[in-house]
């Protein structure tokens, strides 16, 4: 275990914290950390400060094809797949466990490897748990017999249900435990084994989930990690005895993805980007748009993939509204991540840092009137060279705008009039003039108009006068926004392969 001393260093908070896995060589295969193939290493940056503080291996093809055997091999020897899912249900509710009782230090290393706020991160632990407790609960939907009799008689089919096999699960940089963990509960319910690529820049707080595994007597070989490029996700996809990927990211890397399992005939979950609207009714209360801004449109920094960045006003309330938001996303605190007051951090990474502010720039060009925000933000004496953009609000935005049409994801929200005259007609329809199909809001005193609204918004999940993921409801996307679903029932079945059996 190495320590990160940051008691010399120009943080806000000032405090020793013992992160594991600083500095590694090593990839979780078959049940323990094994040394690294290759030679190269990544270095794993502090966006909040842009220095480097930890560093892992680029893993080549042996590192791959190791992890990948390995989880074959787990896979052929039946042992996980030979139990009854009840007995796979119980390993489950012990990593939950195992879990939370790392909560603290995974919260704190979630958010030196990407600037997500402390007051975000420190529920990540529960957060996993509470998807492994969940899925447990659903062992019945696997071992329970199903015979169906034939319409016609004289016959009846056993339906089984077996697991698919090694799945590929790739994951995001923005959530890089819980849409890891999406992912890997149902898998392991199932019966199958995986392999898991982190994303480049936070490779580190998913060990501790590995750690969290391996003490809750998960056997070897069902659980295995490797990190390195994007090149290597490329050759996760495409390895031959890879039966299934998950993949949560971006809507062009998802569609390489598709297109590569499509040529294999392998199924594939998709998770991708998103434009989401929050259809703000004439009859708004406005304290509870109030209440519910930040976590529904700007939650992680502007770096969620659902949030409604664009808020579809009334004519009739437009500046009245827009003095709110503006108000309210100005006031909030910016800073250091691992200071518990502070509600937006930085961008992830310096990439996607230099993206916002492209952005930024074009909406200025494009004539879009800035309230609020609309720069980098100083924070030199405090922080160094974090990678910090001010939380952004445009007003005057036309559905035509770039910052209105393509995810930015960064702390940048635009408003967009509707003319409430004769309806709200004109909202839904700019609601559905995006791509993307992720998520959505609508925000009204009428409960009952309000749930009217949101069965005509063309999206995977809307919420009324909030957002959230429910993890017994299927989440995920329509149109550009993905393929298939995650969480639910529906998120396990996607790791299920199908067999009837015809008997009289």
């Amino acid at each position: 275990m190495s320590t990160l001393n940051l008691e010399n260093s120009p943080r806000t908070v000032r405090t020793e914290l013992d992160i594991p896995y600083r500095h590694v060589d090593t990839h979780f295969i078959g049940g323990q950390w094994v040394q690294a193939h290759a030679s190269e290493r990544a270095d794993v940056v502090d966006p909040a400060t842009g220095q480097v503080w930890g560093s892992v291996p680029r893993g080549n093809d042996d590192d791959l094809n190791a992890a990948v055997a390995a989880a074959k091999d787990a896979f052929d020897a039946g042992a996980w797949s030979g139990l009854e899912a009840a007995e796979r249900a119980q390993y489950l509710n012990r990593i939950a466990d195992e879990i939370e009782a790392r909560a603290d230090i995974l919260s704190w290393t979630n958010s030196l490897e990407n600037g997500s706020p402390v007051a975000e991160t420190a529920g990540a632990a529960a957060n996993a748990a509470g998807i492994f407790r969940y899925f447990a609960t659903l062992a019945h939907v696997i071992d329970e017999e199903d015979v169906r009799p034939a319409p016609r008689g004289g016959f009846s089919s056993t339906v089984k249900r077996d697991p698919v096999g090694v799945c590929a699960l790739i994951a995001p940089w923005n959530f890089p435990i819980n849409l890891v963990v999406i992912k890997l509960a149902p898998a392991l319910l199932a019966g199958c084994t995986v392999v898991i690529k982190p994303a480049s820049p936070t490779p580190v707080s998913i060990r501790i989930v590995m750690d969290a595994i391996a003490a809750a007597g998960v056997p070897a070989g069902m659980v295995n990690m490797v990190t390195g490029s994007g090149q290597m996700g490329d050759k996760l996809v495409r390895h031959p005895d890879v039966a299934k990927v998950a993949f949560t990211g971006s809507t062009p890397v998802g569609r390489k993805i598709a297109a590569a399992c499509g040529e294999l005939l392998r199924p594939v979950t998709l998770e991708l980007g998103g434009k989401s609207s929050a259809v703000i009714l004439p009859d708004v209360d406005v304290e509870v748009l109030r209440a519910n801004l930040v976590r529904s449109c700007l939650r992680n920094t502007g770096q969620t993939c659902y949030i409604s960045t664009r808020l579809i006003v009334p004519t009739s309330r437009y500046e009245e509204i827009v003095q709110l938001v503006a108000e309210e996303i100005s006031g909030a605190a910016q800073g250091d991540p691992l200071a518990e007051a502070t509600v937006f951090g930085p961008c992830a990474t310096e990439s996607q840092y230099n993206t916002v502010l492209e952005y930024i720039d074009s909406a200025k060009a494009e004539g879009a009137r800035c309230v609020t925000g609309g720069e980098p933000a100083d924070l030199a004496g405090e922080l160094g060279q974090g990678f910090f953009v001010k939380p952004t609000v445009f007003a005057d935005v036309t559905p035509d705008m770039r910052i209105a049409r393509e995810e930015i994801f960064g702390p940048v929200i635009s408003m967009i009039k509707y003319d409430d005259s004769s309806g709200v007609e004109e909202a839904i329809a700019i609601a559905n003039n995006t791509e993307f199909g992720l998520g959505g809001i609508v925000f009204t005193a009428d409960e009952e108009a309000g749930r009217a609204v949101a069965e005509k918004i063309d999206s995977g999940s809307v919420g009324v006068n909030f957002f959230a993921s429910n993890h017994a409801a299927p989440f995920g996307g329509r149109h550009d926004s993905g393929m298939g679903v995650e969480y639910g029932p529906e998120g396990l079945h996607a790791y299920l392969s199908y067999k009837s059996i015809h008997h009289r």
